[in-house]
């Protein structure tokens, strides 16, 4: 059988497919079609025999019409498509044989491997806007090179014609980042065209936040606060008035609103609140290298703290819970500069949660909140019982086992009275 490329060839000879669907169209011979169409898709030729085990009655029949010849007796059928292209060239039904046949009966085919060397061509081309932002950018390459083949861009974007668009604005994401503490509609209305496309839940957000993570090492995560963080880490600030960090004992300056600010109220010996967009936009003066800050979870910590040392009282930073975006952009403007970070936390499986996120994202050392701490505290103190998921705390193994054997709860403001005595000896 002489057959051409599918979809490929000179023009089809006229076809009658009113009898091409009586003939070869019965859906008793939709498994014939199929097995011919298979072949082409394949790059194979439409020739020699095809097989169909336990044949029904009726698709035999139909087989026996299509060829006007007897089947052997038996549970299978055996039909040569030689055959079959010279019934339909003979008879005029598709004068171009079986493949004109069977694409007009099923649409044209692309052989397999010449359409995956098209998508794949496609698929280069939409990404080389995205593939010049990053070449210069040796942090973003390994993030490139997942992004073009874990597939994630297709779940996200579709097929290469309907990606291009968006990966030619990602590129000018990625060529813009990091920003200089700027609101994320601001930047996306600017570089996006789009004051919403970095909104949470859109694809170019998702694929957009993979870039920032890149840039900057932010580990892996989910939730509003952590993208709130991974945003602000290459200056983009995301509800940057409603994430805030509490302190307490900062001195403040003169060279910045904030600090100015600071410097009042430490002056005063009252707690400060210091949010996101001030944090980048407007940060405070960074203290001396080696400077001692202690770090606590609750804010009824701060509060008696406050009470007992006011404007005496060394620097304190309350992560309110989980670690804020504000919190943990200020922590980690401390860290950078050099400040010994000391964190304590409730000595429950919460806490240690909430201390092994913050480990993750700043250097710390333990203040008072290692196994023998809590074999102390829940000694001296009754506690309640301990409930939950265990977990491991990172920064030292036998925490866990300490509280899984014990099973007492012993919340930070339980050992209040030695965590003042420790910023007592420290006071200003």
């Amino acid at each position: 059988m002489t057959r051409s490329t599918p979809g490929n060839g000179p023009p089809a000879a006229d076809i009658d497919h009113a009898r091409l669907d009586r003939l070869l169209g019965h859906p008793d011979l939709r498994w014939l079609v199929d097995r011919v169409r298979l072949r082409l898709e394949r790059g194979e030729e439409p020739a020699g025999v095809v097989t169909l085990t336990s044949a029904t009655p009726d698709q035999r029949a139909a087989a026996q019409r299509l060829l006007g010849r007897q089947q052997k007796p038996g549970r299978s059928l055996r039909v040569s498509l030689d055959a079959v292209d010279e019934v339909l060239r003979r008879s005029r039904i598709s004068p171009d044989g079986l493949v004109a046949a069977v694409e007009a009966l099923t649409g044209p085919i692309e052989v397999r491997s010449e359409a995956e060397e098209a998508e794949e061509r496609a698929w280069q081309q939409a990404f080389t806007p995205l593939a010049k932002a990053c070449e210069p950018r040796p942090e973003l390459a390994s993030w490139y090179q997942e992004s073009r083949s874990s597939g994630l861009v297709r779940r996200l974007l579709g097929d290469a014609q309907a990606a291009a668009p968006d990966l030619a604005v990602l590129a000018e994401v990625v060529t813009a980042l990091p920003a200089e503490g700027v609101g994320l509609g601001t930047f996306a209305a600017r570089v996006c065209g789009d004051a919403h496309a970095l909104d949470d839940g859109r694809p170019l957000a998702t694929l957009a936040l993979g870039a920032a993570r890149a840039l900057t090492g932010t580990p892996a995560g989910s939730g509003a606060e952590w993208r709130r963080e991974a945003w602000a880490a290459v200056g983009l600030l995301k509800d940057d008035l409603s994430t805030t960090a509490l302190t307490l004992g900062f001195p403040g300056d003169t060279a910045t609103s904030t600090g100015r600010a600071l410097a009042a109220l430490h002056e005063a010996g009252q707690p400060a609140v210091l949010t996101l967009r001030q944090l980048a936009n407007d940060p405070i003066r960074p203290l001396p290298s080696g400077t001692l800050v202690h770090i606590c979870e609750n804010p009824a910590v701060v509060a008696a703290v406050a009470d007992h040392l006011g404007s005496s009282c060394p620097p304190l930073v309350c992560t309110q819970g989980q670690p804020s975006a504000a919190a943990v952009a200020l922590l980690r403007l401390l860290a950078d500069n050099g400040a010994d970070l000391r964190y304590h936390g409730d000595f429950d499986w919460g806490g240690i949660r909430i201390a092994n996120t913050l480990l993750r994202r700043v250097p710390w050392r333990p203040w008072r909140f290692s196994a023998a701490d809590y074999q102390v505290a829940a000694t001296a103190n009754h506690g309640s019982p301990l409930t939950g998921t265990p977990t491991q705390a990172d920064w030292d193994p036998e925490l866990a086992t300490a509280l899984h054997e014990t099973g007492v709860r012993i919340e930070e403001e339980t050992v209040l009275d030695r965590l003042l005595n420790d910023l007592s000896a420290l006071r200003r």
